[in-house]
């Protein structure tokens, strides 16, 4: 494998950036959609092939996948020995997701063309993507932990403007400083949590820092233990603050609230960031400190596992009320991630106990390819009603034949109906919850029939439950087509497939905890609980949206405060701006403004006005006339002969 080659994976979308960022407005208006594909169309190419090189020919040796530093450059060097380096690490969770970021962006791109035609700034949004997929593939092949810091601020910028994109809306602007702040708050936790770990560990390198933090013998482990604050040792303080980072970023309990209003961005941008490649940045965090989480601090894996399971059920409840088909799909998004970090709590290190870690992994593969094809569906959906909310849909499925067998397929394959995708995946992440804790294993097992439910009820609302009048005329406004332009349907034919295939990948055989593989086993009688969980999910949203009925009303009203709770989200963004405005603004924020314009602006002004009247005190000394000066001259004269003359012994 070519360090060159590897090394234009996220080059190429680089280029596409400056080119497009700088010239595109000017130079490239109309073609700023073709050259941010064709780049992404390289880079995924390259992904392919790295990946077919590292998983069949040359990344496997004695039985063991190997961790391969293919780039090595010293960037930093503020010691002997203390440097911060830049490199490209490849291993089998790094490589698995090159390809799947690369081949989402690749989709989006592609949508992209017919979804955001016309559009004037349409070169600047290519431009921005390819921001987003060049600091994703970055943070993925990141060798050193502060590395995949620098990239992923880089990821934190690249949402910040894509979120809003849309610059002359509101509530597009407020959205992309909501998530931006939000995550700002994690990430200082990340980047506290990355100073104790490197500290102790005595590195920045992934490979030696995971090393020295799980050998036994090793004196930095011992550092790391011994060391703390408040009864917890140094190593659980940095596990922890560093999985806060990934919490933020992957809109885990309490930073989530960043996560449904990003959805004001562009559609294409809610598949590429929301489903595939942002949100999961803060289970790849976890994944590639597993070792250190699972063989030196199981107490910091286990909270990560009461993070994930709690995310899950609280963001599935909320789905189940939301009306808008984006922020369904962003609370969606929230409770699969949400399965990702639990299955990796519940895991432990090598072999069949490394189930989990498998799990979550191969679910992260799945979701992927179901969840950017509901957002990429839902985009088609919003571009023909011109509405996100499910009121204004409904009978679409004669309308949009291609868009609702695809979303059908990515609602089965999310439900964890076989043989779709997420059957498999999910069946794995539960078989690893069932022998490692029965609560968590309840948790997802009940969450589980809220996902079937909530999708179906989504699917039901836009593609049954009535017709809608209105149709006809957006179907002569896109000129008879009746559903979308082919750059929008050849990537949900794509996805759609894939969302069928990809359960079938022996996932296992290529990503496991030790590098080995893991040849799990399907369990017919493991299966059977949330297949039967998915299908009366599936069952109640028939008979409440399938057709127009008062029974959601009726079934609302009766669960009137669990539903209303629900409706607004548990309240939690009022607790966010309670706290903010009336805590932090009113006791912290106003005394602080207090006592910087009386007490430090006090003193600096006072410190001002001495020497202004000091000086126009002294300004009588410095006139410019001779004759004062002469006479002043004269009486200091006199002063001094007196003084020798009559005062002198």
């Amino acid at each position: 494998m070519s360090a060159i080659n590897i090394a234009l994976i996220p080059l190429l979308p680089l280029a596409s950036f400056l080119l497009l960022g700088l010239f595109g407005k000017k130079h490239f208006k109309e073609s700023g959609g073709i050259i941010g594909t064709l780049s992404l169309l390289g880079s995924a190419g390259l992904s392919l092939w790295t990946a077919y090189n590292y998983f069949f020919v040359s990344g496997k040796v004695d039985g063991v996948y190997q961790k391969l530093e293919v780039l090595k450059i010293q960037w930093l060097e503020f010691a002997p020995g203390v440097s911060i380096d830049i490199g490209l690490l490849l291993d089998p969770i790094s490589v698995m997701m090159l390809v799947v970021v690369t081949f989402i962006s690749l989709m989006v791109h592609v949508y992209s063309l017919g979804y955001m035609k016309g559009e004037e700034r349409f070169s600047i949004y290519y431009s921005f993507l390819s921001l987003f997929t060049f600091s994703m593939l970055g943070l993925v092949l990141s060798s050193n932990i502060f590395q995949i810091y620098i990239f992923w601020e880089l990821v934190g910028v690249s949402s910040f403007l894509l979120i809003g994109y849309y610059f002359d809306k509101p509530s597009a602007v407020a959205a992309s400083k909501k998530a931006f702040i939000v995550t700002r708050f994690a990430d200082l936790g990340f980047l506290i949590g990355i100073l104790i770990l490197a500290f102790h560990a005595e590195t920045l390198d992934f490979g030696t820092l995971i090393h020295r933090l799980t050998d036994s013998s090793s004196p930095q482990l011992h550092s790391a233990i011994a060391g703390g604050l408040f009864g917890i040792s140094a190593l659980t303080w940095g596990l922890l603050l560093v999985f806060i980072g990934g919490a933020g970023k992957s809109a885990m309990m309490p930073f989530h609230i960043w996560l449904p209003d990003a959805m004001e961005g562009p559609t294409p941008v809610s598949a590429l960031i929301h489903a595939a490649t942002m949100v999961v940045a803060g289970v790849y965090l976890v994944a590639r400190l597993f070792p250190v989480f699972a063989l030196s601090c199981p107490g910091a894996l286990e909270v990560v596992m009461y993070v994930g399971a709690a995310s899950a059920l609280f963001a599935a409840v909320i789905a189940c009320t939301q009306t808008d088909i984006k922020r369904v799909l962003a609370y969606s998004t929230m409770s699969q991630i949400g399965y990702m970090m639990f299955a990796l709590g519940v895991s432990g290190y090598g072999g069949e106990n490394g189930l989990g870690f498998t799990a979550s992994m191969f679910h992260l593969f799945t979701h992927a390819m179901f969840k950017a094809l509901l957002f990429l569906g839902a985009g088609a959906v919003i571009h023909y009603v011109h509405s996100n909310e499910m009121g204004d849909m409904g009978g679409l499925r004669k309308k949009m034949p291609v868009t609702h067998l695809t979303f059908l397929i990515a609602c089965l394959a999310i439900a964890g109906v076989p043989p779709f995708s997420g059957f498999f995946s999910k069946e794995e992440i539960l078989t690893a919850a069932f022998h490692s804790n029965k609560l968590v294993y309840g948790v997802a097992l009940f969450t589980a029939g809220l996902t079937a439910f909530y999708m179906f009820r989504l699917y039901f609302s836009i593609f049954w439950k009535r017709e809608y009048s209105n149709h006809g005329a957006h179907e002569e406004e896109h000129g008879g087509h009746g559903e979308a332009p082919f750059t929008m349907k050849l990537p949900l034919m794509i996805l759609g497939v894939l969302a069928i295939v990809t359960g079938f990948v022996p996932f296992g055989e290529f990503v496991s905890s030790d590098g080995e593989a893991l040849h799990s086993e399907f369990h017919l009688t493991m299966a059977i609980a949330p297949v039967v969980f998915g299908l009366a999910g599936i069952f109640v949203a028939l008979m409440m949206y399938k057709s127009e009925s008062n029974l959601p009303a009726r079934v609302s009203s009766t669960m009137r405060g669990l539903y209303k709770g629900a409706l607004h989200k548990f309240y939690v963004d009022e607790v966010y701006l309670f706290m903010t405005k009336k805590i932090v603004f009113n006791l912290i924020g106003r005394p602080s403004a207090w006592i910087d314009k009386n007490v430090v602006n006090g003193l600096v002004d006072a410190g001002g006005m001495f020497a202004q009247d000091g000086s126009e005190e002294l300004s009588v000394w410095q006139s410019g006339k001779v004759q004062g000066y002469a006479i002043w001259f004269l009486v200091g004269v006199i002063a001094l002969v007196v003084g020798f003359v009559f005062l002198a012994p």
